[in-house]
């Protein structure tokens, strides 16, 4: 972990990154991709130490209050967030301004926030975002070595639920010839309509790979199943989209679920909802005339 003083912190769709690379383990991650750029080895955590600051300056000097994202590239509930309180400390400040807030992690971290959750909700709008890929829990620590497992991020998504805090479910990525099966989507799905998520993302069943991330995922599939790189490299050559040989069978399934259950899934319908920042006063005029 090393830290640097960084020269601004909301990107033009004001999402931020407080921290930058990872120590979940992923095997297929995309952030290792060549093209982000990562100057240090990716577990050697950048730690934007002045995120707070420069976060409080952006906020008031906005003109109109919006979503403020985070957890899109990485992690906001690292194991190194347990001390620092980075991410606690840019909550307190989206909740003091006003702002909304959509969040993005698998680690059941988030919920020592859940005060600060609860507030920004009552005053704009919190939503928390929960990735979810593999519904057998000793698959899912194969997978993702190192983060919560897809149970214990379900049992989060029930305490988000009963405290009224609304979730979305990002269902990607899907691995062929590993969890592209009938029984996982239908696992996780179970658990998204238990949890009563308002949407779940999903592109399509398949996983993307790009230079980078391509080899660190390809060294993780000669460690744990055998013969499985050789399968991948003659169906999908140095492809960057991998779609489950079911890709249609299984997004025909889950369009089904979701659409029986009022779950939103088209991913531009989602994206808005994410993105969306309702005029809590306008709403409070209209329920009193």
């Amino acid at each position: 972990m090393h830290f640097v003083e960084a020269k601004g912190i909301l990107s033009s769709n004001n999402g931020m990154n407080i921290y930058r690379g990872c120590t979940h383990g992923c095997i297929y991650c995309d952030s290792r991709s060549n093209c982000y750029g990562f100057t240090h080895e990716f577990e050697d955590i950048e730690v934007k130490a002045n995120a707070p600051q420069l976060l409080e300056k952006a906020l008031k000097s906005k003109r109109k209050k919006c979503m403020i994202g985070t957890g899109a590239m990485c992690d906001p509930y690292l194991q190194a967030e347990e001390k620092l309180k980075l991410t606690r400390r840019c909550l307190e400040l989206i909740d003091k301004y006003e702002y909304g807030v959509a969040i993005q992690t698998k680690s059941t971290r988030i919920l020592r926030d859940m005060d600060i959750l609860k507030s920004i909700n009552a005053k704009a709008k919190a939503v928390v975002q929960m990735t979810m890929t593999t519904y057998d829990e000793t698959l899912c620590k194969i997978l993702e070595p190192n983060v919560s497992t897809t149970h214990e991020r379900f049992e989060a998504l029930m305490q988000f639920k009963k405290a009224g805090i609304p979730t979305v479910v990002w269902l990607t990525p899907i691995l062929p010839f590993i969890n592209d099966t009938k029984e996982n989507i239908n696992g996780i799905l179970d658990y998204c309509m238990e949890a009563g998520v308002k949407g779940i993302i999903c592109f399509n069943m398949g996983v993307t790979l790009r230079d980078g991330d391509r080899e660190y995922f390809y060294q993780a599939l000669d460690r744990y199943f055998s013969g499985l790189k050789k399968k991948y490299i003659y169906t999908y050559g140095n492809a960057y989209d991998l779609a489950s040989p079911d890709n249609e069978k299984l997004m025909d399934m889950f369009r089904k679920r979701c659409a029986e259950n009022g779950i939103i899934y088209d991913p531009n319908e989602c994206f808005r909802y994410l993105h969306e920042l309702p005029d809590k006063y306008v709403q409070m005029f209209l329920n009193l005339t």
